[in-house]
């Protein structure tokens, strides 16, 4: 919804900028539009957009560009990292081909662990009491990459663009845990030592129709709408034990969990977005 505003309201500033003027040369002669053969890198606006937002509404983030926010703006969520996984932001890029046409490109590549280490008592019990340490760790990846085709209508500073973009994603995810009490006669329990989730992938072809409106030489910002079709498909994952069979430390590895498949078609492939779109030769 937050996005749709955003949205909304920048299609208002396009169309009052662009009623404005009609000039497509700065002051000092710069080429305000895109031409042939240029190449452009393009940044979604939405993270600055709620930054500055929660600067005028002290909002919990004012003052911290947080990079939760930065992460989990585009809305799209790799499935591979469980509560690791959030959506990342995704870096484009276009090849003007002719005046018309234009070839797009995004990727993300995502890598992070996580660590947690607690302080459990000593077995066996010493007195004074000793403690040991217990250590879990997170590890994931998600990668997205797309490429598409875009069509651009116009010579003025408000330009419509539309077309298709087709994705492709995978992920995965894992968690180990160390422990600082040995499994002995002193301590015979039965503990995970690693959990996989299943691997992850994911395919989306979507078609986008919007503008870009050049506020500055070689700079635009834009808006569009997507709409496409998405599957994806997780495997299963598996689960690494050890436990004390009276004499020795046995580890066992199960493969278990719940594999998914799922279809959609829907706006909210990727819904409304806002861009910052920088051109060169």
């Amino acid at each position: 919804m937050k996005k749709t505003v955003l949205f909304t309201a920048a299609l208002f500033a396009v169309t009052a900028a662009s009623a404005q003027t009609g000039e497509i040369t700065s002051n000092r002669g710069e080429n305000w539009l895109s031409q042939d053969g240029d190449w452009a890198l393009t940044f979604d606006a939405a993270p600055l957009l709620n930054y500055a937002g929660n600067l005028f509404n002290n909002g919990n983030n004012a003052g911290v560009m947080s990079m939760n926010n930065l992460i989990s703006s585009r809305g799209y969520q790799y499935m591979g990292g469980g509560n690791l996984g959030v959506g990342g932001v995704v870096i484009g890029g276009k090849k003007l081909i002719d005046a018309n046409t234009a070839y797009r490109g995004q990727v993300r590549l995502g890598f992070g662990s996580h660590k947690e280490t607690n302080l459990v008592a000593a077995i066996p019990a010493t007195n004074p009491a000793t403690f040991v340490d217990d250590v879990t760790k997170y590890n994931f990846m998600g990668i997205d990459l797309g490429v598409g085709l875009e069509k651009r209508v116009g010579s003025t500073r408000v330009v419509g663009v539309y077309g298709a973009m087709f994705d492709i994603g995978f992920g995965s995810a894992k968690k180990t845990m160390e422990y600082g009490n040995a499994i002995d006669a002193n301590n015979p329990v039965t503990r995970n030592t690693e959990e996989k989730m299943g691997s992850t992938m994911g395919l989306g072809l979507r078609a986008f129709a919007g503008i870009e409106w050049f506020c500055a030489p070689k700079v635009s910002l834009s808006g569009e709408y997507s709409w496409g079709i998405t599957m994806s498909s997780m495997g299963h994952g598996s689960t690494t034990t050890e436990s004390w069979t009276g004499t020795a430390v046995e580890t066992t590895t199960v493969d278990g969990g719940t594999k998914t498949n799922d279809f959609g078609i829907d706006t909210g492939v990727s819904g409304a977005s806002i861009g910052v779109n920088f051109y060169f030769q």
